[in-house]
């Protein structure tokens, strides 16, 4: 099942997804579909749903071993929706360092990129990096940082060429 944006709402009552995130979550589907429209054969109610829905998991506990978005894959499929579960598990920043859960389709890719352009508004890839390095981060989640970047910025690349327009026109 593919949710409405209706229905992945009440997820959200559901699993009590904070004010801020509900307004992240928005604005990377916002993002996400802008540059959908401009690309052939995108899923897009797909797409809108996993955009949607990628954080869920934000107020619900883990279970041992899971880290996010493992947590948001298990609700998803448990809600009876693996094609949302299957693109929200690659959208993770170190996603894109492991060929086994980086993004491949366009609906991975889109969901990728538009989650690391927003914060609570949307934003460069540029801005979102600089607004992370800013914060006091263990070194290990900076190394992460200094290996997706290079990735990240091939991938904003490849959807600016595509969309055949600056993308920061939506910002």
């Amino acid at each position: 099942m593919i949710p409405t944006e209706e229905q992945a709402k009440m997820l959200w009552d559901k699993y009590q997804l904070p004010q801020k995130k509900r307004t992240h979550t928005m604005l990377v589907a916002k993002q996400a579909v802008f540059f959908a429209k401009k690309i052939p054969n995108v899923n897009i109610p797909l797409l809108r749903a996993a955009a949607l829905l990628h954080d869920i998991d934000k107020a619900v506990a883990k279970k041992p071993g899971e880290q996010h978005p493992d947590t948001a894959v298990r609700i998803l499929k448990e809600e009876g929706m693996p094609e949302v579960a299957s693109v929200v598990a690659t959208h993770s920043l170190h996603a894109i360092l492991d060929s086994r859960i980086a993004p491949k389709t366009w609906e991975e890719k889109l969901l990728y990129l538009s989650d690391k352009m927003v914060k609570y508004e949307i934003i460069t890839v540029d801005k979102r990096f600089a607004l992370w390095r800013a914060e006091a981060l263990p070194i290990e989640a900076i190394a992460i940082l200094d290996k997706t970047y290079p990735k990240v910025k091939e991938l904003e690349k490849e959807v600016a060429k595509l969309v055949q327009v600056g993308y920061t026109q939506n910002i």
